[in-house]
Formats: C-alpha cells, sequence, structure tokens
C-alpha cells in the first residue's frame, strides 16, 4: 500500500518504539490523508497512531523469526536522517528558548518546527 512504510520485522536489534510509532504515523497519514494536524484531527488522528502501533508491536513479538533480514535498513536507523531529526530538534529548542526569553524572532519556520513534531 504505502512503499514508504519500513520493514520492522527481523531486525536487529529488534525494530524500537520509536521505529514502530513512526511506520503506525506513515500508515495514519497514508489512510487518512492527514499531513497536519489540526485542533479537529488531532486526538483521532493520534489515537489511530497509538492503536496501530500496540497492533504492530503485538503482531511483531507474536510472528515467528524472519528467516533472512530485511534488504533496507529503516530510516530511523540512517545517519543522515539521526542528524535531520537532531538538527529539527535543536531549532525547536532554541525557538523555544527565544520565547521563553521573550527575545525577537520571526515564525517563518512554523509550518517546518510543526511538521518536525508530529514526525
Amino acid at each position: 500500500m504505502c512503499r514508504n512504510i519500513t520493514n520492522l520485522r527481523g531486525l536487529e536489534p529488534p525494530a524500537t518504539s520509536e521505529e514502530i510509532e513512526a511506520a503506525s504515523r506513515q500508515y495514519v497519514r497514508k489512510v487518512t490523508g492527514v499531513q497536519q494536524l489540526s485542533d479537529a484531527t488531532r486526538d483521532p488522528f493520534e489515537a489511530a497512531v497509538a492503536e496501530v502501533a500496540a497492533i504492530t508491536a503485538r503482531l511483531l513479538r507474536e510472528l515467528p523469526e524472519r528467516r533472512q533480514p530485511p534488504a533496507t535498513v529503516p530510516p530511523l536507523r540512517r545517519p543522515e536522517v539521526q542528524a535531520r531529526i537532531a538538527a529539527r530538534i535543536a531549532a525547536r529548542e532554541e525557538h523555544e528558548r527565544l520565547h521563553e526569553l521573550g527575545l525577537p524572532h520571526t515564525h517563518d519556520e512554523d509550518d517546518d518546527l510543526q511538521a518536525a513534531s508530529v514526525h
């Protein structure tokens, strides 16, 4: 259905809760078409992500081991993705620090900051 959803079964070490949640979020985004959360979509979207993540974690625990590991490395394990995530977190923390200090700053990156918090 969605080629961007990562194959998590058979990873060594096993898939983390963050990887399961990211795949679940990607699935819910795909089936709903919701890319930006609003007040009207946030609660049902997040509830669906939590349910899909719980079901996925249970499924991965219950399935027998794979004979061969997945052919690709999950995105959250790739160094370039880790670097992008760290940069987004740093930018968000800096933005929040500017708010706390009451320093002037722009909000041109609001969409990027919001997307980073949504994954």
